[in-house]
């Protein structure tokens, strides 16, 4: 699959050792994006909250984050089909190149980039409960690479098709649910792939359109 780095796209670990949502980022990074942010559209009026981004090799800003609803914590039995929250991922639709510095090779980006980084987005905020620490990192291990092999097959068995409106038009999304939430995935005409990942919110529901001030955010 075509993709940017798997560097960063987990969430980062606490001291001792246990995987825990990434932290809230400034605006900074964005700002530095060439392309423009999504979010959900104006139908949805509840909070608004940064991620993070991520970087290529060579330190460019090729997607981010931007969460909607509740800010998760890691599922457990306690907060199990509690929490209401859907993440909206942009990723910079690139095409292979070399690096600024010309010593590597960047891949390009796709849809399938932005289900897996959605994919492994839900990944992150999900612990299976009477797991400890140490199966839980194998376990995310596995679901990590199985979400890498689903993105990689968007017109699979396991995806559907749904439709759902980017900036007031019709757009084809890959969708599929899990017992963890659900994971979309699709593209816009404004250079950008979207993908999303959420629990307690249908996905049937939802629109998405271009942030025009992601200062505002912070």
């Amino acid at each position: 699959m075509e993709t940017t780095s798997r560097v960063g796209a987990q969430a980062p670990a606490a001291e001792d050792g246990q995987q825990v949502p990434s932290a809230r980022r400034t605006v900074d990074g964005y700002l530095l994006a060439p392309f423009p942010w999504y979010g959900l559209d104006e139908a949805f009026t509840g909070p608004r909250w940064l991620m993070q981004v991520g970087t290529s090799a060579d330190g460019a800003v090729e997607h981010g984050s931007i969460g909607h609803g509740e800010e998760p914590s890691v599922r457990s039995e306690s907060t199990e089909d509690k929490e209401r929250f859907a993440v909206v991922v942009t990723v910079a639709a690139s095409p292979s190149r070399r690096s600024a510095d010309g010593t590597g090779l960047l891949e390009a980006t796709s849809v399938s980039s932005a289900a897996w980084l959605a994919g492994v987005g839900l990944l992150s905020f999900t612990w299976p409960g009477q797991m400890d620490h140490t199966r839980r990192d194998d376990w995310l291990d596995q679901q990590t690479e199985t979400a890498w092999v689903l993105a990689d097959d968007l017109d699979g068995p396991d995806w559907s098709s749904l439709s759902l409106p980017v900036d007031g038009v019709p757009t084809p999304f890959h969708y599929r649910e899990s017992e963890f939430g659900w994971v979309l995935a699709g593209s816009t005409q404004e250079g950008v792939h979207v993908g999303a990942y959420g629990r307690g919110m249908s996905a049937y529901g939802l629109g998405f359109a271009m942030i025009k001030d992601i200062a505002a955010y912070a």
